[in-house]
């Protein structure tokens, strides 16, 4: 299952708290929060022997888990890490970089969702808990049925749940959502491309059916799809035009989630507000979550201002992706000493991550994997990491760096016996060279390694001339241009620049606001940017998005890089068909070291913490979830008596 792109600094923190669990990936949540010590947790121990498939017995059951059974019973009361008993009230300001101009999801990208916070006035079928891998249990369906043959899935729905202006939530609304997604959103038909169709097949029941049967995860993915009002989208606007699901749009639409949109300014702020008649404000599932009657979203326009938003009370709390800001930014500050304003770091348990330097291997001066090295082999992370980011980060060396997925080592076992079966169409070298990334902790290994670059270059037909890095055929110069939307990415790739134009590489920046930023990367109209990856313990059909050869030239696709290989294809669909856990981990590991062979990206470096500022004015249950750090802000509350002492937000 994927997880969504959010705003990065150095560093994305990797947390598993999800909105529409790992279809939408809600980094919404942007940061974990944390008040009083919390009760110590371990991470939950993998299933030895279960199987990893779904209930797929044909029976209605009332979860879903690719991990063994669920921790929760049919009778559950609510989840361990949510207080039922929790105080509602109060207000909490999240920070937010850029701003909106749509509140239709149907054609905004998932980053733009995730932003302006519209999500959460829609409810999925199923949502995810927090203190297990991959489970699911019913919201808008009381009950799931799942074909044995993993070929179909059905959804009941309950009879009284329902939209915000009181009508029936639908069977046809459940078909309508997906059809209208898949059709419009490049990621959904990516993502959904092997569910044939969807169709009413009882008056409270759905039914999807799938081009392909033993898809592990696909019945349970199914069920995160956010569903969306039909009759409101068909009908007309208070101006008596007709609506257009495929338009953008900025009037507030109709939800049946937790809260509702109340008011906005555009680019600017949008203001939701606890909607009283809920109708799934009783559910197990919601129990203890969705305290504060009012969430607010402040939009800056760049990281420079809100920090310094931060700390003028302007929003409630934020995620601290840059190291130096972490170091030296705030513990000066007057709020920080007296206790007002809390820096704190959670631990992030569960997730891998791949964050790096990507190249669009359209361009065919990024096709040759000797250039790509190339790249890898001049750069100094060493002394980025102690120059910039005061030792804070490790270094990625894994797609799924951070789990029990990441490869290491030679391939054994299984993973070998996967690997020897794709043999024909992988680099041999995955069989005998681990993958390392270079290490320039030393005057003689920066030469060492330039030289390196410059002999790879060589054998991949470039040539020094006169200081340049040219095509020894067509005499055309290596240059690049690094393409991101945030400047403080300025003072990492700058050194970057200077050490490629050692062996003869022209570097340059270019940093444009976010919404040109989402229109050329949509496009692939890039060189190299930074992006990421994240990755959920039970990987599946987001990696044909990702690396898949069909995702390669669909606008919008997650294969950034541009991947069209034989051998990651038929790696992914082992991923997916896998039939128990530990084939799941050795294909997975497989995969990833499949995909490091190639050197399509140039890593980047990750911390094992979330790194977290807030106003003390908030409290906490006294467990927190195992698999989404601090679980701020879906089951924490207003604290009356903190936020005297702190102040009262504006």
């Amino acid at each position: 299952m994927p997880r969504a792109d959010p705003y990065y600094g150095d560093s994305l923190p990797v947390t598993a708290q999800t909105v529409t669990g790992r279809l939408l990936a809600a980094t919404l949540l942007l940061v974990g929060l944390h008040l009083a010590p919390a009760q110590a947790q371990e991470p939950a121990a993998m299933p030895s022997d279960p199987p990893t498939m779904p209930a797929a017995t044909g029976q209605w059951v009332h979860a879903l888990t690719l991990m063994g059974q669920p921790k929760y019973g049919p009778d559950f009361k609510h989840f361990d890490y949510a207080d039922p008993a929790a105080p509602k009230g109060g207000m909490v300001r999240l920070g937010a970089q850029g701003g909106f101009d749509n509140f239709n999801i149907i054609v905004s990208g998932l980053k733009g969702d995730l932003e302006n916070g519209i999500q959460q006035i829609y409810d999925p079928l199923m949502t995810q808990s927090s203190d297990e891998p991959f489970t699911s249990y019913g919201l808008i369906a009381e009950a799931v049925r799942v074909a044995p043959d993993l070929g179909s899935v059905s959804y009941r729905l309950r009879e009284n749940a329902r939209w915000h202006d009181g009508k029936p939530i639908t069977p046809e609304d459940v078909v309508w959502s997906f059809d209208i997604l898949k059709a419009n959103s490049p990621f959904y038909a990516a993502y959904y491309h092997t569910v044939a169709k969807a169709e009413a097949t009882g008056p409270h029941e759905v039914t999807f059916t799938f081009s392909e049967t033993g898809n592990r995860e696909l019945p349970q993915v199914i069920g995160q799809l956010r569903i969306l009002p039909k009759h409101w989208w068909m009908a007309k606007d208070s101006n008596g035009k007709p609506r257009n699901p495929t338009e953008t749009t900025l009037e507030p639409p109709l939800g049946s989630g937790p809260y509702r949109l109340a008011k906005f300014d555009p680019g600017r702020s949008a203001t939701y507000e606890r909607a009283p008649d809920y109708w799934g404000k009783d559910l197990p599932a919601n129990a203890g979550h969705y305290n504060f009657d009012t969430e607010r979203y402040e939009y800056f326009r760049d990281g420079t201002v809100l920090v310094e938003a931060l700390k003028g009370d302007l929003y409630d709390f934020r995620a601290e992706n840059i190291a130096r800001n972490w170091a030296t930014a705030y513990d000066d500050f007057p709020a920080v000493k007296e206790g007002r304003l809390i820096k704190e770091a959670f631990p992030d348990r569960g997730m891998g991550l791949m964050q790096a330097f990507a190249f669009n291997t359209r361009k065919d001066k990024f096709k040759d994997p000797r250039v790509r090295r190339a790249f890898n082999l001049a750069m100094n992370y060493e002394e980025m990491n102690k120059a910039l980011f005061y030792g804070l980060y490790n270094r990625i060396n894994s797609y799924f760096f951070g789990s029990e997925l990441a490869s290491s080592g030679l391939p054994e076992g299984d993973e070998k016996a996967i690997l020897e079966s794709v043999k024909d169409k992988i680099p041999a070298s995955v069989f005998t060279t681990p993958y390392t990334n270079p290490v320039n902790d030393s005057p003689e290994a920066v030469r060492k390694n330039l030289r390196e670059a410059v002999g790879l270059l060589r054998e991949a037909g470039y040539e020094l001339r006169g200081g340049k890095m040219v095509n020894k055929a067509t005499g055309e110069p290596l240059t690049v241009e690094f393409l991101e939307f945030q400047n403080t990415f300025e003072r990492v790739i700058l050194p970057f620049s200077a050490s490629l134009k050692l062996i003869g590489i022209d570097a340059t920046l270019r940093v444009i606001d976010p919404a040109q930023y989402q229109n050329r990367i949509r496009n692939f109209d890039f060189d190299i940017t930074t992006t990421n990856w994240g990755e959920s313990l039970s990987p599946g059909n987001e990696q044909r998005e990702y690396w898949g050869s069909k995702a390669a030239d669909s606008p919008g696709s997650r294969n950034l890089i541009g991947i069209k290989d034989p051998g990651i294809d038929a790696l992914i669909e082992k991923v997916i068909f896998a039939k128990d856990r530990p084939t799941v981990i050795a294909a997975t590991r497989a995969l990833d070291r499949v995909l490091l062979a190639h050197d399509y990206v140039v890593p980047q470096w990750s911390s094992n913490q979330q790194r977290t500022l807030r106003w003390n004015r908030f409290n906490h249950p006294a467990i927190l979830p195992l698999y989404a750090s601090s679980g701020f802000p879906t089951t924490w509350w207003y604290d009356k008596a903190l936020a005297a002492k702190t102040g009262a937000p504006r």
